[in-house]
């Protein structure tokens, strides 16, 4: 890549738009906000050894069992039967998690990290209001192209996944070259959002807000929309993600 030209961002909305990318010299950026992205930064930063994002819960059962980890994750909000722990940032403070090995899976973020493996993915990393600065510091320093994939909600497109594309969006932006209406529609609605991003969810009556706060988890989705609660980076590196 010449010293001129600058690297290319896209933004995929769903996982069922993500092999109309190319992912294969992409830093790819996993965005799961409510709530596998942020529980994954949270832990790591709170001390867990690693994390192992799996695609079923009878996958995370058999590797928590050989290795002797906690098994968590949810199916459709509520903790998976068979698991542990569920998916709630709340669940792993450092006294409870520092030093152990987390397998997690989830309905949609696990999934689609399995997907962008599957698609030829080079280099991975997890995203999340928690850790924003640290996704765009290192976007900013590897200058390769991106795609920031959303895991929406069983393909169906979602308001806090589309608006944490384009707080990334709004504020390293302009260092990529960007021909991508999803990618402008995502900074358009984080721009409209960014003064109170609990309040524009609850607002948008979005329907992930909905479903958590039926299960009571309003608590979840504040802290969920707040930055920079765990500010590293998660990479995935041979089947785990660790703390870069």
């Amino acid at each position: 890549m010449s010293a001129t030209k600058k690297p290319v961002l896209f933004t995929a909305l769903s996982p069922a738009l993500l092999n109309l990318y190319d992912v294969t010299n992409s830093v790819v950026v996993i965005i799961d906000v409510l709530r596998a992205t942020s529980t994954i930064a949270t832990a790591l930063h709170n001390g867990a050894k690693e994390i192992i994002p799996v695609d079923s819960v009878r996958e995370c059962i058999r590797i928590g069992k050989q290795i002797s980890a906690i098994t968590a994750g949810e199916r459709d909000g509520k903790v998976a039967e068979g698991l542990e722990h569920g998916n709630s940032p709340f669940e792993y403070p450092s006294s409870f998690i520092a030093g152990k090995t987390l397998v997690l899976t989830t309905t949609n973020g696990t999934k689609l990290l399995h997907m962008a493996l599957n698609n030829g993915a080079q280099e991975i990393i997890t995203g999340a209001f928690a850790n924003l600065d640290a996704v765009c510091d290192h976007l900013l320093s590897q200058k390769k192209n991106v795609l920031l994939a959303c895991a929406a909600w069983k393909d169906r497109v979602n308001f806090e996944d589309t608006v944490f594309a384009g707080a990334v969006i709004h504020r390293i932006g302009h260092h990529f070259d960007i021909n991508c209406d999803a990618s402008k529609l995502a900074e358009g609605l984080y721009e409209e959002a960014q003064s109170d991003l609990y309040e524009y969810m609850k607002n948008k009556k979005a329907t992930h807000y909905l479903r958590l706060t039926s299960f009571g988890l309003e608590k979840d989705i504040r802290h969920c929309m707040t930055p920079n609660t765990a500010n590293i980076l998660p990479m995935y590196k041979q089947g785990k993600l660790i703390k870069k």
